[in-house]
């Protein structure tokens, strides 16, 4: 965050730690178990991972996502494709699943995939498939009955896969079509991930009808460090203003951003970049950041992998979802019956500077206050103090707080090279080491003698005639559960 010059920092962000009683019956019965949360997705029991076709369609939002019907754990049992709708994104109803592993061209999973809305407003779904000889291919389908507004049964023709492996690419890493988009020649396209002789690539195929596919000579974007990359996503973002911008707004003036899941980091990166849909290639506009995927922009610093975003034409915005993996044991998992939540819908826009994407949480979250308690506005901590926010009753909160500093005179220089890991720095400069202006935050789940806790805090950093501003968590205190086995910031 630049331009503190008036030496007050305002920020807002949720809190999301344990239980919190809720309005909607899915979220509640998301409440019933230890350290299952109430704001967050998640189905009422089993594993999910990846979130897959999110849309909005006729008044009603879908979320679907990779699921395990038959467990906890990832790898004991095919994958297929969980289904809920919503009115608003935040309150859900669960449904049967919508794919399920049932032919020759998906024998061993339904895997990630994209949804996209036809002209006359048809719903289709391409999907990888893992087929009967463990091989990747591209799958379709359609809703048995276009008229449900809930969508609930999906049909896959017969002439499945439209798009069948291809011989350079080898059988495992061929995955993950993203939402189609159409060019300004009339033909759709779709990105799909491959390794092609050791590249990791963004491939492009194109079609006239959604069902023959042909691929583009070259792909959208290779690159040559980065090991095997998933989950693409292109889409187009304004050059001005918040509005989001439907995937086939492919006009020559709009920005678009490609973003990519790397299996070696497990982290989402992305670049705002150009577009041409007339070779159907991307170049960045960070040229300097190089052609692997690793060195660009994180799209989050937490536990946030193989995101998914839509447009959504109800509020002309683009939404984001991503799946939070966790980091206790696979006994704790399977103890517990569930692995896996969706992080909060974050709407998406381009920053003034036109290199990074801005995302906050949507509004709609907000719908789930209930019991509003707080310090007085203009309350006064000095330093080294701690202030009890006394009479929260569950150990979840929707948290808005804003520090008004006195002067950022004393701000630390931010070494630029901090700048291409903040992660790392958020390690080295923990909550108890002490900053020219911070660390100054909260303190949660926090036992009565602060023993154990988690901090949330803030440093300020000096850069050039500006100011940048640093949010951490430190859970190196945290002991919640004792077979944590990865700690991050």
């Amino acid at each position: 965050m630049a331009g503190l010059a008036l030496a007050a920092c305002a920020v807002f962000f949720h809190l999301c730690l344990l239980l919190l009683l809720s309005s909607s019956s899915s979220l509640r019965l998301a409440a019933g178990g230890r350290g299952r949360t109430a704001y967050h997705f998640q189905p009422a029991k089993n594993w999910q991972n990846d979130p897959n076709g999110p849309m909005y369609h006729h008044g009603m939002y879908h979320f679907f996502y990779q699921y395990n019907p038959r467990g906890a754990l990832w790898d004991i049992g095919n994958l297929s494709w969980g289904h809920s709708v919503s009115g608003d994104l935040v309150n859900w109803a669960a449904l049967d699943t919508a794919l399920d592993p049932t032919a020759p061209f998906d024998a061993n999973g339904c895997w990630s995939g994209s949804a996209t809305i036809l002209p006359g407003g048809l719903a289709a779904i391409l999907y990888t498939g893992i087929d009967a000889n463990n091989e990747q291919v591209q799958n379709v389908a359609f809703p048995k009955n276009p008229s449900d507004p809930l969508l609930r049964e999906w049909e896959k023709p017969a002439y499945n896969p439209v798009i069948a492996h291809p011989a350079d690419v080898p059988g495992d890493k061929f995955r993950d079509p993203s939402t189609a988009w159409l060019g300004r020649d009339g033909l759709w396209r779709i990105a799909v991930s491959g390794e092609v002789d050791g590249v990791a690539s963004t491939l492009v195929y194109r079609s006239k009808d959604f069902l023959r596919w042909e691929r583009n000579a070259a792909p959208l974007h290779a690159s040559h460090a980065a090991g095997m990359v998933e989950c693409p996503d292109l889409f187009p973002v304004a050059e001005h203003g918040r509005e989001g911008l439907n995937t086939s707004a492919n006009g020559a003036a709009e920005r678009h951003v490609l973003k990519l899941s790397v299996m070696d980091t497990l982290q989402d990166y992305y670049m705002v970049g150009r577009y041409d849909d007339a070779t159907d290639t991307f170049s960045p506009e960070e040229r300097e950041r190089g052609d692997d995927c690793r060195n660009w922009r994180r799209l989050d610093y937490g536990h946030v992998y193989a995101s998914k975003s839509f447009f959504d034409a109800r509020k002309n915005r683009r939404v984001l979802w991503a799946w939070a993996n966790e980091s206790d044991s696979q006994a704790d998992d399977v103890a517990r019956g569930w692995s896996g939540i969706q992080t909060f819908p974050r709407k998406l826009w381009l920053d003034k500077d036109g290199k990074q994407l801005l995302q906050w949480p949507i509004e709609e979250i907000e719908t789930l206050r209930r019991k509003r308690i707080g310090l007085r506005r203009g309350t006064k901590v000095e330093a080294g103090a701690l202030l009890e926010i006394a009479g929260i009753a569950s150990s979840q909160a929707d948290v808005e707080v804003v520090f008004k500093l006195p002067s950022l005179e004393e701000a630390e220089r931010l070494d630029p090279i901090w700048l291409l890991d903040p992660q790392k720095l958020c390690g080295e400069k923990g909550a108890s080491v002490q900053g020219g202006v911070g660390p100054f935050g909260l303190i949660v789940l926090a036992s009565g003698d602060l023993h154990e806790h988690t901090a949330v805090f803030f440093r300020v950093f000096k850069h050039h005639d500006k100011y940048k501003l640093l949010m951490c968590t430190d859970l190196t205190r945290y002991a919640l559960y004792p077979n944590l086995v990865e700690l991050f910031e």
